[in-house]
């Protein structure tokens, strides 16, 4: 039990170190061709933090465990908003720009609702959701991009101040292959060992995925909404989180069911009913609306959500491994 425990931890680090230096290189390579700050952030920042749950999820799917891969993406939201973007408002409640949230929160809510309907109505994923599910994507990534690209470039002194910070091009290529490799032998160290530690501890892999895995992997956002709230950009903190999420719906699940369908979890039930159908969809799409809504609405968060939301992720947690 300690080799598994050990292996899954290191597969952690190698996940979040890997995650890390993949972004550094991207973000020096697109500095190096003067792409847009905003556009950066947009794609390769966006993109490169969700890829520890996009590699863990796409690994467990291929290799048969789609309970994993079901639970890491869906663990990983509710970890996201009732763990992360919550204690981010209880601690320093903040304005938002209800602007910039709009999109990325209308998407979430059609990709969710299209999620739900497939997984209510038929129980399973097939390779055809997958597909619809990145199509969402990579909507969503062509109207963010043509929004950063509508933004005036930085100052010509700005970006001679850039440029002489660059890193050579070799040292941020070998960021960004190394970072990759990272990410790959992490999320298999992740997947192998979580499949283990279920298996020693009785309990369902859905189970280690939703609440273990799925922290693992968030903990690129965690390490953002702490430094956020810091240096005192709680609104950034709450950004990041919610594009993560749409990323988790949209990309996670979509690579992983494309590459490899799979059936919702049926290992757990309360009172003959499957739990996933019961709990973990409608926690998921209740702590998203519970935080995003009222933000919207007034433009502003308070500590009173954040602290339900808290409250709402110990319950859920005690559930997983109690009930």
């Amino acid at each position: 039990m300690l080799v598994p425990v050990l292996l899954f931890i290191v597969g952690l680090v190698l996940l979040i170190k890997g995650g890390d230096w993949f972004v550094d290189g991207a973000t020096g390579i697109a500095h190096r061709f003067h792409v847009p700050e905003l556009l950066i952030g947009a794609t390769v920042v966006s993109i490169g933090t969700t890829l520890p749950e996009v590699m863990v999820s796409a690994t467990s799917a291929v290799s048969g465990h789609g309970e994993i891969a079901y639970g890491n993406a869906i663990g990983s939201i509710i970890c996201n908003t009732a763990l992360i973007a919550a204690l981010t408002i209880a601690i320093r409640p903040s304005s938002v720009d209800r602007r910039s949230l709009k999109t990325p929160v209308i998407f979430f809510f059609l990709a969710a609702a299209f999620y739900m309907l497939t997984a209510y109505l038929t129980g399973q994923f097939t390779r055809l959701t997958g597909v619809i599910l990145l199509a969402v994507f990579l909507v969503y990534m062509v109207l963010t991009v043509r929004q950063a690209l509508k933004n005036p470039e930085a100052p010509a002194e700005q970006a001679e101040e850039e440029e002489e910070k660059q890193s050579p091009l070799w040292k941020d290529l070998l960021l960004l292959v190394v970072g990759a490799a990272l990410i790959a032998v992490g999320a298999d160290l992740l997947v192998d060992n979580g499949t283990l530690i279920a298996q020693a501890l009785g309990v369902p892999e859905s189970v280690i995925a939703l609440t273990f895995v799925a922290l693992g992997t968030s903990l690129p956002e965690l390490v953002t909404a702490i430094t956020s709230l810091a240096k005192g950009h709680g609104a950034l903190s709450l950004g990041n989180v919610i594009g993560a999420n749409l990323f988790n719906l949209v990309l996670v699940c979509g690579v992983s069911t494309t590459l490899s369908p799979f059936s919702i979890p049926q290992s757990k039930t309360i009172a003959g009913l499957n739990a996933s159908l019961v709990v973990d969809l409608p926690l998921m799409l209740f702590v998203m609306a519970f935080l995003t809504l009222p933000a919207l609405r007034r433009g502003k968060l308070t500590r009173a959500q954040g602290i339900i939301l808290l409250c709402l992720y110990a319950a859920f947690c005690v559930f997983q491994f109690v009930v």
